[in-house]
């Protein structure tokens, strides 16, 4: 069977089900595993890939999923070119192991994906918390974008023993304005740029922002960087970024 996947956590789902070897094309952010994503054809960036490219793959399937503005037309365009694809769309935490197993089921590999699916479903458990911190998940710096109601990191951080202070926002993501007055809530920051090599998050630039000096988590330094590859993704490598999450509510 010939896969191409269209984003990261489609392309580490399928790796972690061992059908890496069975991947042909990749999107041009997918980068785990390295053994899978080094040797697959790239496929074009995760909101615009190339269609022309894919078919030129002869793919027996393309796993795809509705997760940011762009994928919408990624997906309409796969469905015009009558290219064989699956559609994710996930936005809650328990969607991350129905997902597994609708990937597996369409890989042909359901024990497998049950296994798997069962695995990161235990380990997504609540801690016991008295006092929880509002934590903010910055995905973007310039303008600040956080997560929504709709977006599984704010079911993370209940989990974690916190809150998000715009758990009740009907949106996946939500952009801030320069004063908010839900930063008052904020006990922790923590940066997880999409699309930002891990190594050039930069805590100072939270620390500098203009008219922030009284959000507690400046006041108190309380800046914290976690891979977006742990909190962003909805595949198997959430359970590192629940962990982490986890650390970051219990410290005071």
């Amino acid at each position: 069977m010939r896969i191409v996947t269209h984003t990261c956590s489609n392309t580490e789902i399928v790796a972690a089900l061992g059908l890496g070897d069975r991947i042909v094309g990749v999107d041009d952010h997918s980068d785990f595993p390295a053994e899978v994503t080094e040797r697959a054809a790239r496929i074009g960036p995760d909101n615009n890939i190339d269609i022309e490219r894919i078919a030129a793959l002869k793919p027996d399937i393309v796993l795809t999923s509705r997760t940011i503005p762009g994928h919408d037309d990624c997906v309409a365009r796969l469905k015009a070119a009558g290219l064989p694809h699956v559609v994710l769309e996930p936005t809650m935490l328990s969607h991350i192991a129905r997902d597994i197993r609708t990937i597996g089921a369409a890989l042909n590999v359901p024990e497998r994906a049950n296994t798997l699916a069962a695995k990161v479903e235990s380990e997504l458990q609540p801690v016991a918390a008295t006092r929880r911190p509002g934590v903010l998940v910055e995905w973007w710096p310039k303008p600040v974008i956080v997560p929504g109601k709709d977006s599984w990191v704010t079911q993370m951080l209940d989990l974690a023993g916190g809150f998000n202070p715009w758990a009740d926002v009907p949106e996946k993501s939500v952009p801030l304005e320069t004063e908010d007055a839900r930063l008052e809530q904020v006990d922790h920051v923590v940066i997880a740029w999409c699309g930002v090599p891990f190594e050039k998050y930069r805590p100072e630039v939270v620390l500098r922002r203009e008219r922030w000096h009284h959000v507690p988590a400046i006041v108190k330094q309380r800046i914290h960087t976690v891979s977006e590859a742990y909190l962003g993704r909805p595949g198997p490598r959430i359970v590192e970024g629940l962990r982490r999450l986890k650390q970051i509510c219990a410290s005071q």
